[in-house]
């Protein structure tokens, strides 16, 4: 049964039923607090009440520093996803309670985020915060419905499909060459990339006891689908490796992902190379491998896809080549 004290300047409803948590709730008339009571009383014997207390006090905020405390360190992105996170949550939508979050204010976010980055940046964002209410609604008990789910996405922007032409690759494997004050790391995982078509987070996460330098195989532990994967090594691979020196830490390029992207950058800048990113060595690597074989299986096995349609997007045949190929 119902129970209604004054509280403050207002009342108090307080719903008790065996085998269910009180529910309380606070309004500025009895009134109010009778309805209430009387239809979440309603509900309850109905069995179709939803407790959204924890949503009605938590903001979006709120349950993204949760998430970067509690769920975060667990997986592979951390840094970098760290860093999204926390200044997705200095949006004003995220100052606002879970409970009042619509399609409509994520709609306005969506809308307002778009004048300030691409759709692919609103794509990634729209989809953390997603994952972030589904864990909550699964494991912190935030009953409230998924309102991203019924926010129209903006469209995908078209894939990437730049690669290093022959004049612009001479020129990026100079600029990185060591020089005065340059990282000595950055030729080497530079041109190992180019060899191995790895990401950048396999080629750092890369360490010396999972390298086979006479098989010439190297494993990588953890991927981007989560799978191991033994990658074959070129002969020239191998030689990068035979002239790298020994980390005392084991790993094979000790440096961490954000010093190597400032260091990349500026060695775009120096080779006179414009809108090209460090994974379109990826890209370029694919390319290249794709004239050494040209079995969509084996080139799927060095690049680690697991799709045609993902590798699709990695591969990029020259047209004159094919053309000539036609005969």
């Amino acid at each position: 049964m119902a129970s209604f004290r004054q509280h403050g300047n207002g009342w108090q409803a307080r719903v008790r039923r065996k085998g269910t948590p009180d529910q309380t709730k606070s309004f500025l008339s009895l009134q109010d607090a009778h309805k209430w009571a009387r239809s979440v009383e309603i509900e309850i014997d109905r069995g179709t009440y939803v407790d959204t207390s924890n949503a009605q006090k938590t903001t979006m905020a709120e349950l993204i520093e949760r998430y970067i405390e509690d769920v975060l360190p667990r997986m592979k992105g951390e840094i970098e996803d760290r860093i999204r996170l926390n200044a997705i949550k200095k949006h004003p939508a995220c100052k606002i309670r879970v409970s009042n979050l619509t399609p409509t204010v994520m709609g306005k976010y969506r809308d307002e985020r778009l004048t300030k980055v691409s759709s692919g940046t609103v794509i990634r964002e729209l989809a953390y915060l997603s994952s972030i209410i589904n864990h909550a609604r699964r494991e912190w008990g935030i009953n409230i419905d998924n309102p991203i789910r019924m926010v129209r996405k903006p469209q995908s922007p078209q894939g990437r499909d730049r690669i290093l032409s022959t004049s612009e690759r001479r020129a990026l494997l100079v600029a990185v060459k060591p020089a005065g004050r340059r990282n000595v790391w950055l030729e080497p995982v530079v041109k190992f990339a180019l060899e191995t078509a790895m990401r950048r987070g396999e080629l750092l996460s890369l360490r010396w006891n999972n390298i086979d330098l006479n098989r010439r195989t190297a494993l990588l532990e953890t991927t981007k689908n989560g799978e191991r994967r033994l990658v074959p090594l070129s002969s020239s691979a191998i030689d990068i490796l035979n002239n790298l020196p020994r980390h005392i830490g084991g790993e094979v390029f000790p440096v961490s992902a954000c010093a190597l992207a400032a260091m990349f950058n500026r060695a775009i800048v120096r080779a006179g190379i414009s809108n090209f990113r460090f994974h379109d060595l990826r890209h370029t690597a694919i390319t290249d491998l794709a004239k050494k074989l040209p079995n969509l299986l084996e080139l799927s096995a060095v690049s680690g896809h697991k799709s045609l349609k993902m590798l699709q997007r990695y591969y990029h045949p020259n047209a004159e080549e094919l053309a000539q190929k036609l005969g």
